[in-house]
């Protein structure tokens, strides 16, 4: 993440984050009609889009398109980088990966400093041949290169109850 949002949120706000993650297609009317609804909030669309707006310009949520995942293979690529040749060549690797059309999620976890990444391939051919060519170009600077596939994905959204933690900041 390049920059880490600066929001102090209103309850206004977490209500909204949370309708949006139940719906993310709302428009800014019917989002006013369930904050009146649901959380007895008063207020008008153009101030929800306007709310809607700003947050997403700093940074509090970002919008994504999450394709079904009937339609792609989904991958776990996890690898550590190996010491030798860390210096040289890391930056390239990690580059590589982050920047990929394939990469729908990239990270770093504590621990053994594995980095993860959530891949999207049209078919395990395409997945292994995608593995190869990061073998051949980037094999000397990582070690411990992992590809999980992952099926029967049973959960792939936000839970709105998640969200009320942001209100007691």
């Amino acid at each position: 993440m390049d920059d880490e949002p600066d929001w102090e949120f209103s309850q206004r706000d977490v209500c909204i984050l949370k309708e949006l993650s139940r719906e993310p297609q709302l428009s800014s009317r019917e989002l006013a009609r369930r904050l009146e609804s649901k959380y007895d909030i008063d207020v008008s669309h153009v101030t929800v889009s306007e709310s809607v707006r700003k947050m997403r310009e700093e940074g509090v949520f970002r919008d994504a398109i999450l394709i079904n995942e009937a339609y792609f293979n989904f991958a776990l690529l996890e690898f550590k980088f190996d010491a030798s040749h860390f210096a040289d060549r890391w930056r390239e690797a990690m580059e590589f990966i982050r920047d990929d059309e394939h990469t729908l999620f990239y990270s770093l976890s504590t621990g053994t400093y594995q980095w993860k990444a959530i891949m999207l391939f049209p078919s395990r051919a395409a997945e292994s041949r995608w593995v190869h060519e990061f073998y051949k170009h980037h094999g000397d600077v990582v070690e411990n290169v992992r590809n999980h596939a992952l099926h029967n994905v049973l959960k792939f959204r936000t839970d709105p109850e998640l969200l009320d933690v942001l209100s007691e900041e």
